[in-house]
């Protein structure tokens, strides 16, 4: 197999593993701050104990999401050694604010999170949750940074040529607030809020078709779905503005998503459809204009295709980037619908009532974690064939010395290993609900009237 497609596919299969946790541990962290806060606030131990639950199901993400994401910047230096020379002092600028701003917040307090029970006050272990939510928040800002960049450069310039030339930041803040970081970043947070919020209604879902933990589930449920639902609608509002920076920082990119080919001309917005790069032909159900209304507000107004861009210098694989970006959006829309719904029975006293609604959210967790890989791997792939749009092509930017099968060698171990992890974490998990909220409760009996 091909070099560059074998290093691809390796560091795409190592980051979208990663990438199963880090958004597990900030939505986690999120409903862990609004538990902890209303036991605060309340002084009703149920939300004590919810917290002390989550907070092992957070810690088994948290573990495995900073074991996972070593590996990659090792592929950057053995896969990727042309690239990490073009961008190393834009990235080590961002990943120097990551440890700085980041994991020093996380380490200050996530030793006081995990053991600090009993050994502190409720309201410093409060702030010490508060600090480690907010690192792995400012970790994902410059993570996202630093991709950002990738994707609309700003604030640099280019020092020597050919294999020589590298970026060299001239504006810190430039390059930290580049076009697409900010909106980006708050997709981001939104996906990882839904991750975990959605993993806090399957799990209560269950107690409560189950017939278990009753009140304490019904308080959990109430509290994530609030979260999922505030998120779920302002989602809708980060998605439209990041779209609209694609319109103007990449429009093949937007092209490739909605199958669109014609140089200069109004554009229709699908549903769902399949896209023939031969004869550049989307089939499907879509709007006409659409795609031109929700850019300019105007049905007819012409939207930049494909063709206006030389063949090698746009998306080579249209239709996956089509798809990818469609089924995001889907579940998206399913996500509101869902959460809205629920949140009518609520209001009607009915929300736990239907079984059939209790067996959706139990299945659910899933749905947001495939929005959240899918949205990566259109914005990646979109942005194909550049690795640093309209500057590097990822055809020049790996390494020359490692052969195909050295990479495909270290991918079959990563395939076996990563595999492992994935079934310790489901392991972990599935053990940690089994035993429930009270399992580390002082007294498990003065709560066995909730259960």
């Amino acid at each position: 197999m091909d070099l560059e497609i074998l290093a691809r596919i390796q560091f795409a299969f190592t980051i979208a593993f990663h990438y199963i946790y880090p958004p597990l541990s900030i939505g986690i962290g999120l409903i862990m701050v609004v538990m902890e806060g209303l036991y605060l606030k309340t002084g009703n131990k149920e939300y004590e104990v919810l917290t002390r639950f989550w907070l092992k199901i957070f810690a088994i993400t948290f573990g495995i999401g900073v074991a996972t994401g070593i590996i990659m910047e090792f592929e950057f230096g053995t896969n990727w050694a042309v690239y990490s020379k073009y961008v190393g002092d834009i990235f080590g600028s961002a990943l120097a604010a990551e440890g700085l701003f980041a994991f020093g917040l996380e380490s200050t307090f996530l030793g006081i999170l995990l053991f600090g029970w009993n050994r502190v006050s409720p309201r410093v272990h409060f702030i010490s949750t508060l600090g480690v939510f907010l690192g792995s928040m400012f970790s994902a800002v410059w993570i996202v940074v630093a991709n950002s960049w990738q994707q609309t450069p700003a604030g640099y310039h280019i020092v020597g040529e050919g294999l020589s030339a590298r970026a060299e930041v001239t504006d810190f803040w430039a390059m930290v607030f580049n076009p697409s970081s900010v909106d980006r970043i708050i997709h981001v947070w939104q996906g990882a809020f839904l991750a975990g919020a959605f993993l806090v209604l399957s799990v209560h879902a269950y107690y409560l078709y189950k017939g278990r933990y009753i009140v304490i589930s019904k308080k959990a449920f109430k509290i994530a779905l609030s979260v999922a639902t505030i998120i779920s609608l302002t989602q809708l509002l980060s998605g439209h503005s990041s779209a609209d920076g694609v319109a103007v920082n990449q429009p093949a990119k937007l092209a490739a998503m909605e199958g669109h080919y014609e140089k200069s001309a109004p554009a229709d917005l699908y549903l769902f459809g399949w896209v023939d790069n031969e004869t550049q032909e989307v089939s499907g159900i879509g709007l006409p204009g659409g795609l031109s209304f929700l850019v300019h507000q105007n049905f007819d107004a012409p939207i930049t295709g494909l063709n206006a861009f030389p063949e090698e210098d746009r998306p080579s694989q249209v239709n996956a980037v089509f798809q990818f970006y469609h089924i995001m959006i889907s579940i998206g829309m399913f996500l509101i619908a869902l959460t809205l719904y629920a949140c009518y029975l609520w209001w009607k006293g009915k929300l736990f009532d239907k079984k059939w609604l209790l067996r959706i959210f139990i299945f659910s967790a899933i749905l947001p974690q495939i929005a959240n890989q899918v949205g990566w791997f259109a914005a990646e792939m979109g942005r194909q064939p550049w690795v640093v749009y309209g500057h590097l092509k990822t055809s020049e930017a790996f390494s020359q010395e490692v052969s195909a099968n050295q990479i495909l060698f270290s991918l079959i171990l990563f395939l076996v290993v990563y595999a492992i992890l994935f079934l310790l974490f489901l392991y972990s998990l599935n053990k940690k609900i089994k035993h429930g909220p009270y399992e580390e409760a002082k007294n498990p009996n003065e709560f066995l009237k909730y259960t």
